[in-house]
This record gives structure tokens, C-alpha cells and sequence, in this order.
């Protein structure tokens, strides 16, 4: 029997960290002479991996700028940490969906832009680690949307596409979900507008964790 397997995106989808990002973001861009991107820019390419959010954000710079760049982001957010200023509350019912999800058997996991640090430190702080089997993050994958991350996760879990479901405030995510041909759902409370996740091919979309526990299939 294959396994039932439930996915989370982080960022926008299980913690809403935009004030963290956007300011990590604006001290990177600061600390090299740069004008910031705004913030719905910024939260527009949350969920890509550093080097390919920041291409976004800064297209006519070389491959190498950007690496630059990625490395004074990093700089600026374990800098946030040392601060204690690192915001990452989880969004409201994700909690209790976790538990129950795991109770009744799911499998839980995450694929993430975050690094494994970022990740562990993150669902530690929030005491769930314990509830997920596979994590996967931007230091061993492409960036989203390529589907390496769930395809891992799958293979980790014993889980097969139509047993997936994978779950994300991006169009990235929902990409991703399709090109691995699982069950993609999109959430409505995070950094994407519930629109795109449509218009991206999101087989629904949640705007609030009741609504998602029924998408899933779970009482």
C-alpha cells in the first residue's frame, strides 16, 4: 500500500515570515550600494531559490552578482537572528492541522526555498519537527519549480503522486506540484494572490485551514 502524503511549502504556507524576508532582503541590497525592491516585489519571488529570487529582482546583473548578493542575504538574516528580531509566527489552525494530519496517519513533509538551517531552526522553534518525515530545502535541490524537491519527498516517504498533495501560497509551488504530477492546492493567506494559484492550475484553493483540512480530505 502506498503511503498518503501531504507536502507543505514554508514560507507564506506553514509561517508568515514577509517581515523577515523583506527586511533581510532590503540590508542585503543596502549593504551594496543598491536601492531595495518594495515589498510586493520582494515577496513576489519568495519560495525560489536565493540566487534565482534575486535574478528576478535584479535581471541586469551577471550570475555572479547575484551569488554576491545571496551571500549578504544570508549575512543579513543570520544577523536578524543574533538580534532576536528573526519573526516567523505560525498562520492561524496550521498548527492543529499538523497534528491531526499526522494522528490520522498522513505522512507529513516540506519542500522549501529555505535553507536546511533556516528550516530546522524554524519548525523547532515551533516545537512540530517532530510531525514531518521528509524535509527538503534549497540547499539540495534546484529552485522551485523544478520538481526534484518532491520527487525526493515522494521516494522518501514511500509515496506515490496520486497519494500527494502538495501545499503552497506560490504559483512556484503549484508549478512545481503539477510538474510531479500530484495534488496541488494553493492557500489563499499567503504572498501570491489566490488568482494566481488559479490561473497557475491549483486544483483549489484554501483561505483558511478549515477550508484546507476539507481540500486535503481530512475532518
Amino acid at each position: 500500500m502506498t503511503n498518503r502524503l501531504v507536502v507543505f511549502d514554508c514560507d507564506g504556507t506553514l509561517v508568515d515570515s514577509q517581515h523577515s524576508i523583506c527586511t533581510a532582503m532590503t540590508r542585503a541590497f543596502e549593504s551594496a550600494r543598491l536601492t531595495p525592491p518594495d515589498r510586493l516585489a520582494i515577496l513576489s519571488v519568495v519560495g525560489l531559490s536565493l540566487p534565482h529570487a534575486i535574478a528576478r529582482l535584479l535581471p541586469e546583473a551577471e550570475a555572479d552578482f547575484h551569488d554576491h548578493l545571496s551571500d549578504r542575504y544570508k549575512q543579513a538574516f543570520h544577523q536578524l537572528r543574533a538580534e532576536k528580531a528573526v519573526s516567523e509566527p505560525l498562520y492561524p489552525g496550521i498548527a492543529d492541522l499538523i497534528r491531526d494530519l499526522d494522528a490520522q496517519g498522513w505522512l507529513l513533509g516540506v519542500a522549501t526555498g529555505k535553507s536546511d538551517r533556516g528550516l530546522g531552526l524554524c519548525l523547532a522553534h515551533h516545537g512540530i519537527a517532530g510531525h514531518f518525515v521528509t524535509l527538503q530545502t534549497a540547499d539540495r535541490h534546484p529552485s522551485k519549480p523544478h520538481p526534484s524537491m518532491l520527487l525526493t519527498a515522494m521516494a522518501e516517504a514511500g509515496a506515490a503522486p496520486e497519494t500527494t498533495v502538495m501545499i503552497g501560497d506560490t504559483r512556484f509551488d503549484i508549478d512545481m506540484g503539477l510538474a510531479a504530477g500530484v495534488r496541488s492546492i494553493g492557500v489563499g493567506w499567503g504572498y501570491h494572490p489566490p488568482h494566481e494559484l488559479a490561473e497557475a492550475g491549483a486544483h483549489a484553493v484554501a483561505m483558511d485551514s478549515a477550508e484546507l483540512r476539507r481540500h486535503i480530505g481530512t475532518p
